[in-house]
């Protein structure tokens, strides 16, 4: 058992708020990672009701569009690593073909055989299908929608994937919803309620000024003053 400076019920705290609320919360406690970490295209969620998903990364890269050429590693190879232990764990797969989501790997049966194998879901930009069929409850965050999974094959597993520009290595803290993903630096995870705390009782005095009657830009002044004094 790998030692990490989070538990189980760490994780589970974080998925309380939104994507973009841990982001706002990463500002404050990473701000040297302001500008990276995170999806920067547009997603589709197979279910935007669905929570939002906090687990350890799983990641591979595969192919759809042609045969598999030499050895691959089996999908037996890749659901006992993605098979989650004493963490949630979720699957981030880059599609490299040139042409991303060309075949689905993600349908009924993928969404199926993972939720069942704990593991959370899944954040890709490739494809998936069978939405009328998906298991429920298994979160998808992915590139787009399709009918075929052609040739999917995976080429590597337990490696560094990009998906969207996000970055994640084996192991990362990942949280997605359907606004996108991001991924938690491992000493971030327990400080991020305090941030995320701090952020929203800064936002609330704008909130209600805003909101109130007779709103004006020395009000907003006066709203941010106030907002700075708050630790």
């Amino acid at each position: 058992m790998t030692d990490r400076p989070f538990t189980a019920a760490d994780l589970e705290t974080l998925r309380q708020w939104d994507t973009p609320t841990i982001c706002n919360g990463l500002e404050l406690v990473v701000p040297q990672r302001r500008a990276v970490g995170f999806t920067v295209e547009p997603m589709v969620a197979v279910d935007r009701k669905l929570k939002p998903i906090v687990g350890l990364a799983r990641t591979g890269l595969i192919r759809a569009r042609q045969p598999a050429a030499g050895r691959i590693p089996s999908r037996e190879e890749w659901y006992d690593y993605v098979a989650a232990g004493d963490l949630p764990t979720i699957a981030v797969i880059q599609d490299i073909d040139d042409r991303p989501g060309y075949g689905a790997f993600w349908g009924e049966v993928q969404s199926t055989v993972h939720l069942a194998l704990g593991v959370l879901g899944c954040v890709t930009n490739g494809s998936f299908r069978d939405l009328d069929a998906w298991a429920p409850g298994f979160h998808m965050i992915g590139g787009r929608i399709g009918p075929s999974h052609a040739h999917v094959h995976m080429v590597q597993m337990r490696c560094q994937a990009n998906i969207f520009g996000m970055l994640v290595e084996h192991d990362d803290v990942v949280h997605a919803d359907y606004h996108g993903a991001v991924v938690i630096p491992a000493e971030a995870v327990t400080k991020l309620p305090a941030a995320i705390d701090v952020i929203a009782r800064r936002e609330k005095v704008i909130l209600d000024m805003a909101r109130a009657p007779g709103f004006t830009s020395a009000k907003m002044r006066e709203a941010l003053r106030h907002a700075s004094e708050i630790h």
